[in-house]
């Protein structure tokens, strides 16, 4: 006996906060199965290409997770990132992302999204992780990263944030004074911050 297209798509959703029309189609779901669905309350149009059953679970990453969806070339920072990796009282609104200098800015309609644009390729892979996060892999700037990104861009996001980014990081060993000051220097902020890891080392 066959599966019904329900039963495929909760199949391929388990454990997964949302999944792609491309994922659906491959497990033999038609997209007129799939507009039926919708409009039957059985499935939720996240936004294009991005759906979600109504019980599927939403855990504390899911706007990180339905960002890089939408923005697969993006990788997290700042705020966001502080906020993954519990560093810090920030909790911000929008996330966070850096995207390639000439890269199209993501038509995503929800969550709100933060750009910070970049030429540098490397920051694309130097103080990067990537974690899987509901069924994705999701790059996000490591605690060291994320400290000297948060120096290099003081000016968006406040000094107060950057210090207290800085001492707890050291504090809760999350980093080491040698991991941020290596990351300083690729971001070009060693004489900015050198004082305040002196002050904390």
């Amino acid at each position: 006996m066959s599966s019904s297209p329900l039963q495929r798509i909760r199949a391929l959703a388990l454990g997964r906060e949302s999944i792609r029309t491309s994922e659906i189609v491959e497990a033999g779901v038609s997209n007129q199965a799939i507009t039926r669905l919708v409009r039957r309350g059985d499935l939720e149009k996240i936004r294009r290409g991005v759906y979600r059953l109504p019980d599927s679970p939403v855990t504390e990453n899911y706007d990180l997770v339905n960002t890089i969806k939408g923005a697969p070339r993006a990788v997290i920072v700042l705020l966001s990132a502080l906020r993954f990796h519990v560093i810090g009282t920030e909790n911000p609104h929008e996330v966070w992302v850096q995207l390639p200098l000439k890269a199209h800015a993501p038509k995503i309609e929800w969550p709100p999204v933060r750009i910070i644009r970049t030429s540098v390729d490397s920051l694309f892979t130097e103080g990067v992780e990537h974690h899987e996060l509901s069924g994705e892999t999701v790059p996000i700037a490591t605690p060291a990263r994320t400290v000297a990104d948060c120096f290099k861009h003081r000016n968006k996001i406040g000094l107060d944030v950057c210090i207290e980014a800085l001492r707890e990081t050291l504090r809760e060993r999350k980093a080491t004074v040698a991991e941020i000051g290596e990351m300083a220097r690729l971001l070009r902020v060693s004489k900015v911050m050198q004082p305040y890891l002196e002050a904390m080392a």
